[in-house]
């Protein structure tokens, strides 16, 4: 696949130069190169179960250990992934910058693992995502307000191998939204306040197709600002965009980003 042209990727990154305040949101597209794999397509189906069928309170409630065995699978499959170097350049110019926040769909983790690489010994935070559909490498409590980072493996032969919370002792479920249930109103809400305050939204990787995520760059745009694409394909939100760069994240991100950590550079 033939990358933007030299002036395209000047243009863009004379946009990002400019802009005061960035707002990015990153879809599964910045993860596919890291190895992590789709939600669906091949890939998305186990053991004859579609996510559809899985990823649900009442799939849940009927059968936690298949959910667990199913999410403890795929925790392990993200477990061997690393970020690539599109979620790099992420980190370095969010680490950079104050003026940077990232807006996520992906609950793979790689974002906030760049943070930590990027930053070493200093303060991550400014790279942490807003992570829109939580993370498999959180748990919650199904009862009370419990939530906490959980990375190392489960046990999921049994029932009784489940893992309780330690407060109440119900059982605790990934900390991700489900299908039919409602995102965060507190993280959604931030979302967007972060985009309606942003100069530039700069969008990687996403589909543009699952709301409300979708409608993120959107609240740039109505405020005024502008919206920079990177996509290997064109999108919904290709007409809107000022630029539209095609190919994959990981590639055009590093080109795009690098030196542009501080304003005013």
């Amino acid at each position: 696949m033939a990358g933007p042209d030299a002036a395209e990727l000047d243009r863009a990154r004379g946009l990002l130069a400019g802009a005061d305040t960035i707002c990015v949101l990153t879809g599964a597209g910045v993860s596919a190169e890291s190895g992590v794999p789709t939600f669906r397509g091949e890939s998305g189906l186990w053991k004859s179960h579609s996510p559809e069928d899985l990823a649900t309170p009442h799939a849940f409630r009927r059968d936690p250990r298949l959910v667990w065995e199913w999410y403890e699978w795929r925790r392990e499959t993200i477990r061997a992934c690393r970020p690539n170097a599109g979620h790099g350049a992420l980190a370095r110019l969010a680490l950079g910058s104050r003026r940077v926040r990232i807006v996520t769909q992906n609950v793979d983790g790689l974002h906030e693992e760049a943070a930590r690489k990027v930053a070493g010994a200093g303060d991550p935070s400014p790279a942490l995502p807003l992570e829109l559909h939580g993370s498999i490498f959180r748990v919650r409590c199904t009862s009370c307000s419990y939530r906490v980072s959980h990375r190392h493996p489960l046990r999921t032969e049994t029932p009784e191998d489940l893992p309780r919370c330690p407060l109440c002792s119900a059982l605790l479920r990934p900390d991700v939204v489900w299908f039919g249930e409602s995102l965060d109103p507190e993280i959604l809400s931030e979302a967007f306040r972060v985009a309606r305050e942003a100069d530039l939204c700069l969008v990687a990787g996403t589909s543009a197709l699952v709301q409300p995520a979708a409608s993120v760059p959107l609240a740039t745009l109505d405020a005024g600002g502008v919206v920079v694409e990177v996509n290997p394909t064109e999108t919904p939100l290709t007409r809107l965009a000022r630029i539209s760069l095609r190919g994959p994240s990981g590639e055009i991100l590093p080109g795009l980003l690098d030196g542009l950590e501080t304003p005013g550079t």
